[in-house]
C-alpha cells in the first residue's frame, strides 16, 4: 500500500486546451505537477488500488486480525511492472461488476484450448475495453489457474531483454497464463516479437499481448509473428454491444457517444466525445499518434512514411477530420486539399430554407468566412496555403490503408441503376461519436455568429435542433448499412441509385435471387413521403429484374412497429439493430 501513490488527478481547461494534474500532499504541504494522459490513467488506477488496500487494512484492524510483516512485504523485484497474487487479485477485482464484451469468449477459448505455438494479440484504439477484457479473464479464473497467472505492464523504458528475464523467472516458478499490456511500447518489440511465440508459447505458456499500437502489431504479425499469432481487434463496437454492456438503450445516445467503452457517470462516453477538446484529444492520441511509435521502430521505414510526415508536421488530424466531415467520407485529393467548406452547413442552409413548417434564410445571412474560420479552428482543419506538407496521391492511399487497418472505416457500395458498370463506394466511420462531435462543433461555431446569436431563443433552438437532427439521420443511415453488412457477410449490402431518387439500402441474396429494400429515417412519425420511392412501380420493376423478387419493403425509424395500407413495413431501428447482433 505504501508503495502506491496517494492524492488524485484533476483536469483544467486553459485557453481551450485540457491539462491533467497529479496532486498530492507531503508533510502537510500540497504539491502538483502536470501529467500526460497515459501516466494519468496509470496513476488513477494505482490511487484506486491504494484506497482499496486502505479499506482492506481498516477492515482487518477492526476485525482484530493480526497484520504480519509478510502481509505488507513488497513484491520481489522484477524488471517490469509485474502483478501476481494478491496485487493481481485487487487489479482484476476492480472490473468485477462490469458486463463483458462479446469478444470475451474468443480470448477465453484461447486461454483454455490446447494450442501452444501461438500468442494472442488484443489490439485496438484507446477506450475500447482491452485491459478490461484482460482483467475480466483473470477475475473469472478458477483459483488453480489464477495462481499461475501474471499481468505485466510495459513502459517505454522496458526492453525485450527485460521481459525475457522476467518470463524466465516466472516460468521457473510455474506461471502459465501471461498477460502483457502495451507491449508495443518497447522499441525492439517489432524486430523481436518472435520471442513470445517461439520460446515461451511453445514451452506451454499462454501469452496474451495487448495494446493500442495497431500498426506495431500488424507489422510484427507480418514479420516476426507470421502464422504464429491470433489477432483480435476491439475497435468496432456495434449498437447491440453498446446496449448490452453499457446499458444505454437509445440509438441517439449511440450516435452521440458510440465507438468507445469508457464509463463516465450516466453518459458513459461523454468524457471522450462530449466536448470539442476531448474529441480533439481522442483524434490526436488514439488515432493520429497511434502510428508514431511503430513507424519509428519499424525496420522497413518506407511503409507509411508519407503518413508519418503528416503526423510529424501535426497535419494528420487535419486530414482525418476533413474526411470525417465530408458527407460521403471520400478519400480523394479534392477533399483533402481544397479550401474547406462545411457539408453539414451547406445542407443545413438548404434544409432550413425549405422547411415546410418554418422556412427561413437566416443561415444565408451569417458571416460565412468568420463562421468557417471558427469551425476550422475547432476541427483543426487547414486550408492548402496553411499546410506545410503538399498532399499527394501517396498520402491519400496511405491514409485510407491506415484507417482501414485501425478498423475505423468500412466501404459501402453505391450502385447506379443507370450505369451498373460504374461501382463506386462511400466510406462509413465505425465510431459515430467522432462524426457527431463535428456537428456539435458546427453548432458552437454558429452560436458565435453576431446575426444568429441575436435571433430569438426559440428560433435558435428550432434551427440548431433541425441541423443536429439532419446529421443524426445521415449517421443513422451509416450505422444501419455498416452493421447490416457486418452481420450478413454472405449477402450484398448497398445503396441503389436511380435517375431520380434512391433506396437507402438493398440487401441482396444472390444465392436465392431475392432482395429486401429499405428507407432509413431519423423520425418517430409515419408519412407517405418517407416511402414514396419504395412504392414506385418503375423502380421496383427495375430492382426485381436485376436482383430478384422483393421480399419486403421496409422503413427503419425510431417509432413503433407498424404496417401501412400499401404493405410498407415500419420497423423500429433499435429493435432491428439488436436482432442483427444475434446473427
Amino acid at each position: 500500500m505504501e508503495s502506491l501513490p496517494a492524492g488524485g488527478i484533476t483536469a483544467k481547461t486553459i485557453k481551450g486546451k485540457k491539462y491533467l494534474y497529479y496532486q498530492w500532499t507531503e508533510n502537510g504541504r500540497q504539491f502538483s505537477r502536470t501529467v500526460k494522459e497515459k501516466e494519468a490513467e496509470l496513476l488513477k488506477a494505482q490511487i484506486e488500488e491504494r484506497k482499496f488496500l486502505q479499506e482492506k487494512l481498516k477492515e482487518m484492524r477492526n476485525s482484530k486480525i493480526p497484520v504480519s510483516s509478510a502481509m505488507i512485504k513488497k513484491v520481489n523485484a522484477y524488471n517490469c511492472d509485474v502483478r501476481i497474487g494478491e496485487s493481481l487479485k485487487i487489479f482484476a477485482a476492480s472490473v468485477s461488476s462490469y458486463k463483458k464484451r462479446y469478444i470475451y469468449e474468443v480470448i477465453k477459448n484461447f486461454i483454455y484450448n490446447e494450442t501452444h505455438d501461438k500468442v494472442f494479440i488484443l489490439y485496438g484504439l484507446r477506450r475500447t475495453g482491452k485491459t478490461t477484457l484482460v482483467r475480466q479473464i483473470i477475475y473469472n479464473m478458477l483459483e488453480s489457474n489464477f495462481s499461475k497467472s501474471v499481468f505485466i505492464q510495459i513502459n517505454s523504458n522496458n526492453t525485450l531483454s527485460d521481459v525475457n528475464k522476467d518470463l524466465k523467472v516466472l516460468e521457473a516458478k510455474g506461471y502459465k497464463y501471461v498477460f502483457i499490456d502495451e507491449v508495443t511500447l518497447m522499441d525492439d518489440f517489432i524486430d523481436g516479437a518472435a520471442l513470445f511465440s517461439d520460446v515461451f508459447a511453445t514451452s506451454g505458456m499462454k501469452i496474451v499481448l495487448s495494446g493500442t499500437d495497431s500498426l506495431g502489431f500488424i507489422f510484427s504479425e507480418d514479420e516476426q509473428l507470421y502464422d504464429r499469432c491470433i489477432l483480435l481487434h476491439t475497435t468496432f463496437i456495434p449498437f447491440r454491444e453498446f446496449y448490452d454492456v453499457l446499458g444505454i438503450q437509445s440509438i441517439d445516445e449511440y450516435i452521440k457517444y458510440g465507438g468507445t467503452m469508457s464509463r463516465s457517470g450516466e453518459n458513459y462516453n461523454n468524457l471522450i466525445f462530449g466536448t470539442k477538446q476531448s474529441t480533439d484529444e481522442y483524434v490526436n492520441t488514439a488515432i493520429a499518434r497511434n502510428i508514431q511509435h511503430s513507424l519509428k521502430n519499424y525496420q522497413y521505414e518506407d511503409h507509411f512514411r508519407n503518413l508519418y510526415e503528416l503526423y510529424e508536421k501535426h497535419e494528420l488530424t487535419n486530414v482525418i477530420n476533413r474526411i470525417v466531415e465530408d458527407m460521403n467520407h471520400r478519400f480523394t485529393i479534392d477533399v483533402l486539399t481544397r479550401d474547406f467548406k462545411s457539408h453539414d452547413f451547406g445542407l443545413a442552409q438548404r434544409n432550413v430554407r425549405n422547411d415546410r413548417n418554418n422556412p427561413t434564410d437566416i443561415l444565408d445571412t451569417v458571416n460565412k468566412p468568420k463562421f468557417l474560420k471558427n469551425l476550422m479552428k475547432a476541427l483543426e482543419i487547414l486550408n492548402k496555403q496553411n499546410q506545410t506538407v503538399e498532399i499527394k496521391d501517396v498520402h491519400r492511399k496511405e491514409i485510407k490503408e491506415y484507417l482501414d487497418m485501425l478498423d475505423l472505416t468500412c466501404d459501402i457500395p453505391v450502385v447506379s441503376m443507370t450505369d451498373l458498370n460504374n461501382r463506386v463506394f462511400f466510406t462509413v466511420f465505425t465510431q459515430p461519436g467522432l462524426r457527431y462531435s463535428q456537428a456539435e462543433s458546427l453548432i458552437k461555431s454558429l452560436m458565435m455568429d453576431d446575426i444568429f446569436k441575436n435571433i430569438s431563443a426559440i428560433d435558435r433552438k428550432r434551427i440548431t435542433d433541425k441541423i443536429l437532427d439532419d446529421v443524426k439521420g445521415r449517421i443513422l443511415e451509416e450505422i444501419v448499412l455498416l452493421e447490416t453488412k457486418k452481420a450478413n457477410p454472405e449477402k450484398d449490402i448497398f445503396k441503389l441509385k436511380f435517375a431520380v431518387g434512391e433506396f437507402d439500402m438493398v440487401v441482396y441474396d444472390s444465392e436465392n435471387v431475392n432482395c429486401k429494400i429499405y428507407e432509413i429515417k431519423h423520425s418517430k412519425e409515419i408519412s407517405k413521403e418517407q416511402y414514396h420511392h419504395l412504392v414506385d412501380t418503375r423502380k421496383c420493376e427495375q430492382t426485381e429484374f436485376r436482383y430478384g423478387k422483393i421480399l419486403s419493403k421496409v422503413v427503419l425509424y425510431r417509432g413503433k412497429n407498424s404496417e401501412t395500407e400499401e404493405g410498407i413495413l415500419y420497423r423500429n431501428v433499435e429493435e432491428y439493430l439488436l436482432e442483427l447482433g444475434k446473427h
